[in-house]
């Protein structure tokens, strides 16, 4: 069962990557009746749930999910942090918001997590970034069930590779769009009709992506196993290769989004 042993679940906002993790959560079977919403506006919200001003009378809540702005926190602790016991395990995914800046916060929490997913969780396929306090397996064993039906678990080494991660995985769906997006437009300059070059882009990086996770060689090799020697594709990757140009573009792109992070941690704690 989803969110097996969470049956008072505080959602503190529900904004997109909010609204996407609930979402993907009462898809799976999750009963909305566990899930109170708290935000100062209404909106309109998975599963037909409406949000609330305040937090509920009653019982601690077993989980809360921080999915509200990071600049929020203070303000959120003042009236959350009372509300919380040693058996409350928060989840947050709050960008550039650290581990002791949530223990702080909320001193009194039984576990304090950091997740970072994408988009994908609405279909299931985002890699989920976890760090937790100290190395807990039954902590992880949890968390491993109550996020692998949204994607797959990543539990990083240390918080320090949260930033990269988060360029890496969290950002990185935006890239790649853009990427297709540059294919369609490139097709579409050498002739091809706009709309069928963009839907041959997609379907084209769906197959590829399908074939790359299925395929027990790395990504690398399989490009050089479609290029035949002299061929069409060979002609194309000498373009992308020539002077390491693919990879120095790539990792100037990750550099950008791993400053922001660090920048985005330093700035939270000021």
């Amino acid at each position: 069962m989803i969110a097996d042993g969470y049956n008072n679940i505080w959602f503190i906002g529900c904004g997109n990557m909010g609204g996407a993790i609930l979402q993907a959560w009462l898809d799976q079977g999750l009963d909305a009746g566990r899930v109170t919403v708290i935000k100062p506006n209404q909106s309109a919200l998975p599963g037909g749930l409406k949000s609330q001003p305040d937090y509920p009378e009653g019982p601690a809540p077993d989980l809360v999910m921080l999915a509200m702005k990071p600049y929020q926190l203070d303000d959120v602790s003042a009236g959350l942090a009372p509300r919380v016991t040693g058996n409350t395990h928060i989840v947050s995914v709050l960008a550039g918001t650290e581990l002791d800046m949530l223990r702080h916060a909320f001193p009194e929490a039984g576990k304090v997590i950091r997740l970072m997913p994408n988009m994908a969780v609405t279909v299931a396929k985002s890699p989920m970034l976890l760090i937790a306090e100290g190395d807990d397996e039954d902590l992880k064993q949890k968390m491993n069930q109550l996020f692998s039906p949204l994607g797959p678990p990543e539990w990083l080494e240390n918080e320090g590779q949260m930033h990269i991660a988060t360029a890496l995985s969290g950002s990185g769906p935006a890239f790649v769009f853009r990427f297709i997006d540059a294919l369609a437009g490139a097709a579409t300059d050498l002739g091809m009709n706009e709309t069928q070059a963009a839907r041959m882009a997609l379907a084209m990086v769906d197959g590829a992506a399908t074939l790359a996770v299925a395929s027990d060689v790395s990504p690398g090799t399989l490009a050089d196993q479609v290029a035949s020697p002299n061929g069409v594709t060979r002609k194309g990757l000498d373009v992308l290769d020539k002077d390491g140009r693919v990879h120095a573009l790539l990792n100037d792109v990750l550099k950008a989004g791993r400053e922001r992070s660090r920048e985005m941690a330093e700035e939270a704690k000021k």
